[in-house]
């Protein structure tokens, strides 16, 4: 394996994980070309709360969401969905999801859930303050709140399930929360503040910022569909809509369009779409001056450069599903009862759906293929992609340059869920 610098590398995916993977190889040294069919950061990427939710540790699928489960896909304005069209093709994944939600299984991902998060901010720290991008990143905090002030032992008891992960945060009344946000005054009971969470300022706005940079620094992209990936013992070809190429190295970041490069190379991995909706109110001076996130509404909502942006939804309905209408409904409806301003005001509304690349078990897939080890993996981010997203980037960077990386990697292997033997894929077995 060709170890020196004058090794070309091509990141399959242009999204802001894929952009981060793209940045760092091309700073580090490497001739990075970046493929994607669209404009870098366009898609999923620019779509985000654009918080970097380094607390949430606790995977989708543990026993409390399991529980909780079948409440929330039954009630009307609820953040979870399955379209029935899409409903028989979703069970053999959700079969595996509440499978990966036993307290073993859970404790598990809680673990290297924070392994990553609790580096995150650093790595973009890093990684901005090194290319002269650090004003995206804005230490604004964030306030997850509760409306019901009968919901005081709930709040209580997640605040102690964050002081056993020395995360830094605490419990404020209402009056503190309409002092740090007073469009909020009257209808917020009480709420966890963290002082040190950080928000980007527009996540589109970043991911040009990163691709700018990768371009400064001597990147090429080529816009253009990876259709098959051809690895050997030498090197990866790629096939793509405008020709072949043949590199080195190559990154898969294509985030939930992943499994579509991986299967005809014997991995058949239980990557599903879990779309997420948003709605963004287009103006100047947003009425709030961090990102809050409702734990009864199941919404976050962030003040961007220009506007302010509620983000909600978990629905399993795949990636040919179309737009549901309904989803940003509900979003305006919950931002609306939080902050009835929003009734009034003439800006300009833009509603969207995205694809969130999400496992059963809620870790990414930062690993080498089995078999072809100059094919790397970064994909499977979840709801963390921005958060992950440069911590990410680093653990590439030590596996393409074959040294220990910064933590385990261990719990974000490909073998957790397939192996490959011979060429066949072998399924995770039964547990």
């Amino acid at each position: 394996m060709k170890k020196e610098k004058t090794a070309q590398i091509a990141v399959i995916g242009a999204g802001v994980v894929g952009l981060c993977n793209a940045l760092t190889l091309q700073r580090a040294g490497y001739g990075v070309t970046l493929f994607d069919a669209q404009l870098p950061g366009s898609q999923t990427s620019s779509g985000n709360a654009s918080y970097l939710a380094t607390e949430l540790i606790d995977p989708l699928a543990n026993p409390g969401t399991l529980k909780a489960a079948l409440r929330l896909w039954l009630h009307p304005h609820g953040p979870v969905a399955t379209p029935l069209a899409y409903f028989h093709k979703a069970l053999p994944w959700l079969w595996k999801f509440v499978r990966c939600g036993s307290e073993s299984r859970a404790a598990k991902s809680r673990h290297a859930l924070h392994a990553l998060n609790h580096r995150a901010i650093a790595a973009w720290q890093r990684l901005l303050t090194a290319e002269g991008l650090e004003h995206h990143l804005l230490a604004s905090g964030y306030l997850q709140i509760w409306e019901n002030p009968r919901a005081l032992t709930a709040a209580e008891q997640h605040l102690r399930h964050l002081q056993e992960w020395n995360i830094n945060a605490r419990l404020i009344d209402h009056k503190e929360v309409a002092e740090l946000e007073p469009a909020l005054a009257g209808r917020v009971a009480h709420a966890i503040y963290y002082p040190d969470a950080c928000q980007m300022d527009d996540p589109l706005l970043l991911c040009q910022s990163l691709y700018r940079a990768f371009i400064q620094l001597g990147g090429q992209f080529q816009q253009t569909a990876v259709t098959a990936l051809s690895p050997d013992s030498q090197q990866v070809k790629l096939t793509t809509d405008n020709g072949h190429y043949q590199f080195d190295r190559a990154v898969l970041s294509t985030g939930a369009w992943s499994t579509r490069l991986l299967k005809p190379l014997g991995i058949d991995i239980p990557l599903e779409a879990e779309r997420g909706y948003h709605i963004t109110w287009q103006g100047e001076q947003p009425p709030l001056s961090r990102p809050i996130g409702s734990a009864e509404r199941n919404v976050v909502m962030t003040p961007l450069a220009n506007g302010l942006r509620t983000v909600g939804f978990s629905e399993w309905g795949g990636l040919e599903v179309p737009f549901k209408q309904k989803r940003t409904a509900t979003l305006r409806h919950h931002s609306q009862a939080l902050l009835p301003e929003l009734k009034h005001t003439d800006w300009p509304q833009q509603e969207w759906m995205g694809f969130r690349p999400t496992l059963p078990d809620s870790l990414p897939v930062i690993d080498r293929h089995p078999v072809y080890p100059h094919l790397l993996l970064a994909f499977g981010h979840q709801h963390l992609g921005l958060t992950q997203a440069a911590i990410s980037a680093e653990l590439i960077l030590s596996l393409v340059e074959e040294r220990q990386p910064a933590l385990d990697l261990l719990p974000y292997a490909l073998s957790r869920f397939c192996s490959i033997t011979g060429g066949e894929t072998v399924k995770e077995p039964a547990k």
